[in-house]
């Protein structure tokens, strides 16, 4: 079992964090908002840290699930980020959905200081996350990736390496590229369907076992009713392409 730090505990990282935890793991938490941390702990035990350096000192891992670019470079770099507190031959695992150049910045801060850094944004969703299923698709040094297999396999249901540093983002990129185009789809399905007077509840029930099924179709044609393809790419990410 490894010592570990989880930074960001939004809908994805605090059930992936709870699975580390849960899997024997000695875990340590940070948040922003501090309130979150407090309860999280009071609700899964291990202890949480005022800044990610704090969190990150004397952890063999640290992983993290926050919202951007900016917010990465936030908890990485700095006086307090989690690179100031962690010591040689322990790795970074970013779970973040965030640019391809970010993370080969990061990886580089990274290397500078004999820290490993692996890039592993997840799809699933909230519900993968908590049932601990996910997708995670991994970019970084062989080594370093290798390591940290073991540890995201506690809320992984695959994970696979892609290639160097980067390929991980740039497969998530290609994920939500392939959402768009599926929920864009079954947007315009079911507005021809309701100004055609369809019942589309009845329509999705039959066609979803067809060759039209898809995850999408099951779990996101209600929201779809209303969705442009404007609103689909900015909410799955496809901006930072």
């Amino acid at each position: 079992m490894a010592k570990l730090a989880f930074l960001g505990l939004g809908v994805m990282g605090a059930p992936m964090a709870a699975h580390l935890l849960a899997k024997g793991h000695e875990v340590t938490v940070y948040n922003r908002t501090a309130a979150k941390a407090e309860a999280w702990v009071a609700k899964h035990g291990g202890r949480m840290a005022a800044t990610p350096r704090e969190a990150a000192e004397g952890q063999d891992f640290v992983m993290a699930c926050v919202g951007n670019d900016d917010d990465l470079r936030g908890v990485c770099l700095g006086e307090d980020g989690a690179f100031s507190g962690m010591f040689k031959g322990s790795i970074f695992v970013d779970h973040t959905t965030v640019s391809a150049q970010v993370t080969r910045e990061m990886y580089a801060a990274a290397a500078e200081l004999g820290i490993g850094f692996v890039d592993a944004p997840v799809s699933g969703g909230q519900a993968g996350a908590e049932n601990g299923v996910l997708s995670v698709m991994c970019g970084g040094d062989e080594g370093h990736y290798a390591a940290a297999e073991l540890v995201i396999s506690a809320y992984a249901k695959i994970c696979k390496r892609l290639g160097d540093s980067g390929a991980g983002q740039i497969a998530k990129m290609m994920n939500q590229i392939c959402i768009a185009g599926l929920v864009q789809g079954l947007s315009e399905a079911l507005a021809f369907g309701q100004k055609a007077g369809m019942d589309n509840e009845a329509v999705v029930e039959v066609i979803s076992g067809g060759a039209a099924g898809s995850w999408q179709m099951v779990n996101r044609h209600r929201p779809c009713w209303r969705i442009t393809l404007p609103t689909v790419l900015r909410s799955i990410g496809c901006a930072r392409i």
